[in-house]
C-alpha cells in the first residue's frame, strides 16, 4: 500500500500541467507549501487533490484530508479504522458494489507527487529501508484517487463543518515493487502509476465505464520506475548530512532489489 509521499516544488508548478487550474482557496500557498514527506497513517494531513468542480466543470485544485470519511457520517471516525480509507484497492472499485469505493467511484480525482516512500524487508536486518520512486523523467505525477464530501460538527463549537477526504488507488505490484514492498499484510501492493495521458482521462467527465476499468487495470513497468533508497522517513531523527528525506542515502552493504527478500 501507500502511506508516505512528496511533493516537493512549488503549487504553481500544477498549473504547467492543468493551464486553467483553478486554486479554491486563493490562500492555499499560504498552507501548503514544498514538503518532502507527508505521512498518512495517523496523521490525515491535508494535501492538495485536483478534482472537476461539478458547477463549471473546470479542474480546482483543493485542501483534503488525506483518509477517507463516508459521505454519511455522523460523527468522526476512529484512528485504527480512518487508515483503512487511506488507500483503495483499485479492484474494488467497480467490481465491488458493497464497498464505499463503488458508491463513490464517480468522484475522481488526483494526487500530485514529485515521489512516493515505499519500505524494503531484508532478511537478517532489524530495520526496513525506505525507497523514494517515481515514474522516470516525470518531475511531477499524479496518482488517481476517489474523494468524499460530509458534514461533521467541530469539536469545540459544535459548527457543521463541510469536510473534504480522499482515498489513493493501489494495484498489484509490478516486478520492481514486488521487491521493495516485499513484507507485512499487504505487500506486493503499489500506487497505481499512471501515464499523464492516462491521469488526465482518468478525471474527464465523459469517461466511459470501459474506459475506467481499462484505467484502472494499467500496470506501469517496472524499468519505467526510477526509485533509490533515503534515510529513515518516519523518525525524528535527522541524517548526518542535513539533507532531504528525499535524497538517495548509501546504506552500507545494501544488497540488490530481489536478493535476501523474506520468507
Amino acid at each position: 500500500m501507500c502511506y508516505d509521499i512528496s511533493y516537493n516544488i512549488q503549487l504553481e508548478s500544477l498549473q504547467d500541467y492543468f493551464g486553467d487550474l483553478i486554486f479554491d482557496d486563493p490562500q492555499i500557498h499560504l498552507e501548503f507549501g514544498p514538503i518532502d514527506h507527508v505521512q498518512g497513517v495517523g496523521v490525515f494531513a491535508k494535501y492538495p487533490i485536483l478534482y472537476v468542480n461539478r458547477d463549471d466543470m473546470q479542474v480546482h485544485c483543493k485542501l483534503m484530508e488525506w483518509g477517507c470519511i463516508p459521505f454519511y457520517a455522523k460523527e468522526d471516525m476512529p484512528l485504527l479504522q480512518r487508515n483503512k480509507m487511506l488507500n483503495i484497492r483499485s479492484e474494488r472499485v467497480l467490481d465491488d458494489k458493497t464497498s464505499y469505493w463503488y458508491k463513490i467511484r464517480n468522484r475522481r480525482c488526483l494526487i500530485p507527487v514529485t515521489g512516493i516512500y515505499e519500505h524494503r524487508a531484508i532478511k537478517g536486518w532489524k530495520k526496513k529501508v525506505p525507497y523514494w520512486i517515481r515514474p522516470e523523467g516525470q518531475e511531477v505525477f499524479f496518482l488517481p484517487g476517489l474523494y468524499s464530501v460530509v458534514e461533521l460538527p467541530d469539536k469545540q463549537t459544535g459548527e457543521m463543518i463541510r469536510r473534504w477526504t480522499y482515498g489513493l488507488m493501489t494495484r498489484s505490484a509490478n516486478d520492481v515493487m514486488q521487491n521493495i514492498h516485499n513484507d507485512g499484510e499487504n505487500r506486493h501492493r503499489m500506487p497505481l502509476f499512471l501515464t499523464r495521458e492516462l491521469a488526465n482521462e482518468f478525471i474527464s467527465d465523459d469517461l466511459s465505464e470501459e474506459r475506467y476499468r481499462e484505467i484502472l487495470a494499467y500496470e506501469m513497468p517496472g524499468n519505467s520506475l526510477y526509485h533509490h533508497p533515503v534515510f529513515t522517513i518516519r523518525s525524528a531523527k535527522m541524517r548526518e548530512d542535513n539533507q532531504q528525506k528525499d535524497v538517495a542515502w548509501n546504506w552500507d552493504k545494501l544488497p540488490a532489489l530481489g536478493e535476501l527478500n523474506p520468507d
